[in-house]
């Protein structure tokens, strides 16, 4: 009777909706995605994040405790040899109305890739996502033994899926007290999965668009082999790779602030040159995806980015080009950041969106440039997302008030800026936010996807994104 409970118990914790992280970007942009083509918005994902939930209020013992409490969430590792990856991607594709489209945005997580696809009636499918499994004697100091905790969970996991990479990330600036609970490990498709192929090939219009987006950035990984990569830190936690080799002094600073000790940490060493981030896709999976689209001859589209903010910003001038040319003035924007976005509002009122992956200081500062060489703004709002850990790298309130006075009416910081790096909000808090701008109704016709890669090449004028 008991092996029959624990049977169903990792049955149970192997269903898709289980197995990808319920708080991770992936999850969030597909859930945004889906609403805005059923014509809904975010307001009923009320989910808060655990590393908000267990974030610098409580005190350093308290904080321990519910970091074990919060792998409860995780996936246990002996459900892992359940899981199936071709599952997820049905999950995935079920999240869609069943429809005609004329156009597939897919690839790596990014929010204005779903403006896009959201602005063009389309889906948007990534090209991998990314799980927290339980690590019950876990340290966020400890890499080493992150490693080998992952390596084992990873070779099960491969075992039974062979068509996807497992990258491995160990964090603590992003993932706070979890990176000491849980381990994050990120599956990559190395081809499109059948369920994806399926439901393309029913439900894409004849000629329509494949529109692949790509995160080209680098990152010292490590190779375990047999499709296991470990990568320490990430660039989305705005520090740079050296601060998580050598324990530099912003760093020692999230350690501190999670009770960890610096002389603990003792990294693997990398030993293979820098690879794509976890964000990034794999080279298989691009080459299926072109392949497929050559032998349907579907129109096939690439965009190349180097930095999210370059995409953001070639997105933003897009929206601000199609709401113009609809007879609507585009002079309204909106900043969003992490998992706080929400497409249906921002379609409905109008907005020109410009997201930023997290509240990095690097993030705030590539806003501010982009907007001063932009026709200003009569109105900017800005919503900021926080994680893990806050360190001398992540912006502070200023600079988000500095951006937001670039608008010549308007000056908004989402107030609740003020907890970064504290208290990561959940995903309907931005739907609130966005409920209050005044609509602008009708909404434009679709973007045209061809047109839409036409004019994301011409607002490109950086090297930091590449469209081909």
């Amino acid at each position: 009777m008991l092996e029959e409970s624990a049977r169903a118990t990792a049955a149970t914790a192997a269903t898709p909706d289980r197995v990808v992280c319920p708080d991770s970007l992936t999850r969030v942009l597909v859930t945004a995605a889906a609403r805005a083509l059923h014509g809904r918005d975010c307001g009923d994902l009320g989910r808060r994040p655990m590393v908000a939930r267990y974030g610098g209020v409580l005190p350093s013992g308290a904080r321990r405790a519910a970091a074990r409490n919060a792998s409860q969430a995780a996936i246990p590792v002996a459900a892992t040899s359940r899981i199936d990856t071709d599952e997820v991607a049905r999950w995935v594709v079920g999240q869609y109305p069943r429809r005609q489209y004329p156009a597939v945005v897919i690839g790596s997580p990014h929010g204005s890739a779903v403006h896009l696809a959201a602005a063009a009636g389309a889906p948007w499918l990534p090209s991998g996502f990314e799980m927290a499994v339980q690590w019950p004697d876990g340290s966020p100091d400890d890499p080493s033994a992150a490693l080998t905790h992952g390596a084992a969970i990873a070779a099960r996991l491969l075992a039974a899926n062979p068509a996807v990479a497992i990258r491995q990330v160990h964090d603590p600036v992003l993932r706070g007290v979890l990176a000491g609970s849980t381990v994050s490990l990120h599956a990559r498709w190395q081809q499109l999965p059948d369920p994806y192929r399926e439901f393309l090939s029913a439900h894409l219009s004849r000629g329509a668009a494949v529109i692949v987006v790509r995160d080209m950035r680098t990152w010292p990984v490590l190779d375990v082999g047999a499709g296991h990569t470990f990568q320490l830190g990430s660039p989305a936690s705005g520090l740079d790779a050296g601060e998580f080799r050598t324990a530099g002094p912003q760093l020692c600073q999230a350690l501190r602030y999670l009770d960890a000790d610096r002389v603990r940490w003792r990294p693997p060493t990398t030993s293979c040159p820098e690879r794509y981030t976890e964000t990034g896709v794999e080279a298989g999976f691009e080459e299926s995806v072109r392949s497929w689209a050559r032998a349907r001859r579907l129109h096939l589209h690439r965009v190349l980015y180097a930095a999210p903010e370059a995409f953001s910003a070639a997105v933003a001038d897009l929206y601000r080009q199609w709401l113009r040319g609809a007879g609507k003035t585009g002079n309204r924007l909106v900043v969003e950041s992490g998992r706080l976005l929400d497409p249906t509002q921002v379609l409905r009122a109008g907005l020109v969106p410009y997201w930023c992956e997290t509240p990095a200081s690097r993030a705030a500062n590539a806003l501010c440039w982009w907007l001063a060489g932009s026709t200003t703004f009569s109105s900017i709002d800005v919503l900021v997302d926080g994680f893990g850990v806050p360190t001398a790298a992540t912006a502070n309130p200023s600079q988000w008030h500095a951006a937001a006075r670039f608008g010549a009416r308007r000056a908004h910081v989402d107030p609740a800026a003020t907890n970064l790096g504290m208290f990561p909000l959940p995903v309907r808090h931005a739907t609130t936010v966005l409920r209050g701008q005044a609509a602008d109704l009708p909404l434009p016709a679709p973007l045209r996807p061809e047109a839409a890669m036409e004019a994301i090449g011409e607002c490109a004028a950086t090297p930091a994104i590449l469209v081909c």
